[in-house]
């Protein structure tokens, strides 16, 4: 569990790593001895950028791959979810003040033998067959409605591209996330 002082420093070391690579100003220096233990261990992680307006995503990007601390893991992720996701245009100067950034930390996965085991909107699932994997964050079901039969159907199909009934035959691994945002912290 993170500490009120843990999110918001996360938070802000994304803030301050997306403003200084979109405007190409110098990155701030992060003072190490201020983070906390907690911060400097590894962890999965997403980041999510939402327009403030309107709250369409503009850019997701995790890593699952817990090998660096997770304060280093935020600055990494900030900027794939800014310039490197594929569905979206990078985002530009002009759009960083109307952007809220959320952050998903992730606990590591865990297998499932049956689909029961499946709690929508506290289980993300990662989805894995063959060379092909996908994943949706615990918060996707929530904000869609879907049953679990299509949160894994759509994951297959969208995510793995291994078409809707593809889960069937995939291995499934769920996990859980502790998800913030400067919205919800009142940041920004």
């Amino acid at each position: 569990m993170l500490s009120l002082e843990d999110k918001i420093a996360l938070l802000t070391i994304a803030r301050d790593t997306l403003y200084s690579k979109i405007t190409r100003a110098n990155d701030k220096a992060i003072d190490e001895s201020a983070i906390s233990e907690i911060l400097q261990q590894a962890a999965g992680v997403f980041v999510s950028l939402h327009r403030k307006s309107d709250g369409k995503l503009q850019g997701c990007m995790g890593s699952f791959k817990a090998t660096i601390p997770l304060y280093k893991l935020i600055k990494e992720m900030v900027i794939s979810a800014a310039l490197k996701d594929y569905r979206f245009s990078p985002l530009s100067k002009d759009e960083l003040e109307n952007t809220d950034i959320e952050i998903s930390v992730l606990s590591p996965m865990k297998e499932i033998e049956t689909i029961d085991e499946i709690e929508l909107g506290k289980h993300g699932i990662y989805i894995s067959k063959d060379h092909h994997s996908g994943t949706f964050l615990p918060q996707v079901a929530l904000l869609t409605g879907w049953s679990v039969e299509e949160f894994l159907g759509r994951c297959a199909r969208d995510k793995a591209g291994i078409g809707w009934e593809g889960w069937k035959e995939a291995t499934i691994y769920t996990y859980e996330a502790e998800v913030f945002s400067e919205k919800e912290m009142k940041l920004g």
